[in-house]
C-alpha cells in the first residue's frame, strides 16, 4: 500500500513539472513574438517638382530667308561689290551693270518729254483761242502722258542696273564675273538670313489639340553633340497631310553665332505641357510594373507597417517617375528592402532622406 502511494505521488510530481515547463515555454514564445522587431527598410517622401511632357521628333533646318539674286534687266557686269560669304546690310549694292546705254536712253526720253510738254502748252493756248480742235489738244496731252511713262521706265532701268540686297544677310558664292553679259533669268548669287533659323518638322495628328504656337522646342545637331538650341513654334499647318497623317510645324531658333545652317538634320524635343507641381518618386520604389502604365509600391503607413499601393505612372525621367494617382504628397515609399517584406509587415525606416 505504501509503495503504491509513493508511486502515485511521484507520477503526479512529474506531470506537474512537465505542465509547468510547457507553460513557461509557451509564455516565452508568446513574449518573443510580441517583441519581434520590424524589417529595416529605406523610405523617402513623395515630393513635388516640375515635370515636362515632351515629344521626340526629327526635323530639318531652313534659313529664315533665302533668295536667288537675279537682275531685272539685260546688261554687262561692270562691278561686283561683294566678297563671297560677306555680311551685307539691306540696301547695300551687290552688283553694278554698265549704265551707259541706259543713261542715253533715259536722256533721250527726257528730251522728248520736255518737247512734248512745250507743244502741249502751245496747243492749250491755241485750243483756248479755238484755233485747234478738241481732238488735236487731246492728242497732244496723250503724247505727254506716254512720254512721261517712258521716262519713268528708263529711270527704273537705271535703278535696276544696281542690284541691291533686299535684306541683311550673308552672300553666297558668285556665278558671274566682271564684263559678263547677263540675262534676267540668270542666278548671280544667293543671299541667306541665318539668324534666326527655322526648323521644320511633322507632328502626328493625335497631337493636333496640343500642337500650338508658342510651344518650346529644343534641338540638337550632329555638328554640336553636346549642345542644345532653344526656340519656339511660330507656325502650325491648318490641315493634316492625308498621305502621312501628320501636321507640318515650324519653329524659330535664335542663331547669333551661326552654328546652325540650312539643310542640317535635327533631333528635337517639343514641349507639350509643363506640370509645375507634379508628384515624383524614385524609380527604384517600383517593385512591380503592370500594364497600362501602372505599378506597385510599398508605403509606410501610420503604424509603421508596409502597405501595398497600385499607382498610375506618368512621365519617366532619369531615376524618377511621375505619379498620376495612388499616392499623396508626403507619403513615404520604400525604396530598399521591398524583397524582405510583405503587406502588413512591420518595418523600421533607417534613412528617410536617402
Amino acid at each position: 500500500m505504501k509503495l503504491c502511494c509513493r508511486v502515485d505521488a511521484l507520477l503526479a510530481f512529474v506531470v506537474f513539472v512537465f505542465l509547468t515547463g510547457c507553460r513557461k515555454e509557451d509564455a516565452g514564445v508568446e513574449s518573443t513574438d510580441q517583441a519581434r522587431p520590424g524589417t529595416p527598410v529605406v523610405a523617402v517622401s513623395v515630393g513635388r517638382e516640375p515635370v515636362t511632357e515632351s515629344l521626340s521628333l526629327v526635323g530639318t533646318l531652313e534659313a529664315n530667308e533665302l533668295v536667288e539674286i537675279k537682275a531685272e534687266t539685260l546688261g554687262i557686269v561692270e562691278e561686283i561689290a561683294f566678297e563671297e560669304g560677306q555680311d551685307v546690310a539691306k540696301g547695300d549694292v551687290l552688283i553694278r551693270l554698265d549704265r551707259r546705254k541706259l543713261q542715253s536712253a533715259f536722256e533721250e526720253s527726257s528730251a522728248n518729254l520736255r518737247l512734248s510738254q512745250s507743244e502741249m502748252l502751245r496747243d492749250k493756248q491755241l485750243f483756248g483761242e479755238e484755233l485747234i480742235s478738241q481732238q488735236e489738244f487731246d492728242q497732244s496731252a496723250a503724247r505727254v502722258e506716254t512720254l512721261s511713262a517712258v521716262v519713268e521706265l528708263r529711270k527704273r532701268e537705271l535703278r535696276d542696273a544696281q542690284i541691291l540686297a533686299p535684306y541683311s544677310g550673308v552672300v553666297g558664292s558668285r556665278n558671274v564675273s566682271p564684263g559678263q553679259v547677263i540675262t534676267r533669268d540668270q542666278t548671280l548669287t544667293w543671299l541667306v538670313d541665318l539668324d534666326p533659323v527655322k526648323v521644320r518638322f511633322n507632328v502626328p495628328e493625335r497631337f493636333l489639340q496640343v500642337a500650338k504656337k508658342g510651344l518650346a522646342v529644343s534641338i540638337e545637331v550632329a555638328a554640336f553633340p553636346n549642345r542644345s538650341f532653344e526656340g519656339s513654334v511660330y507656325f502650325v499647318a491648318p490641315f493634316v497631310d492625308p498621305n502621312t497623317r501628320n501636321i507640318e510645324v515650324k519653329a524659330l531658333v535664335p542663331n547669333p553665332e551661326r552654328h546652325l545652317v540650312p539643310g542640317m538634320f535635327a533631333n528635337l524635343e517639343l514641349t507639350l505641357t509643363i506640370r509645375e507641381q507634379a508628384l515624383v518618386i524614385p524609380e527604384m520604389a517600383l517593385f512591380r510594373t503592370l500594364e497600362d502604365d501602372m505599378a506597385m509600391v510599398y508605403v509606410v503607413d501610420s503604424e509603421s507597417a508596409a502597405e501595398m499601393r497600385t499607382i498610375a505612372i506618368g512621365e519617366r525621367m532619369a531615376g524618377r517617375v511621375e505619379v498620376l494617382s495612388g499616392l499623396e504628397f508626403g507619403d513615404r515609399v520604400i525604396i530598399e528592402g521591398t524583397q524582405k517584406i510583405g503587406p502588413g509587415a512591420p518595418v523600421v525606416v533607417s534613412n528617410r532622406d536617402k
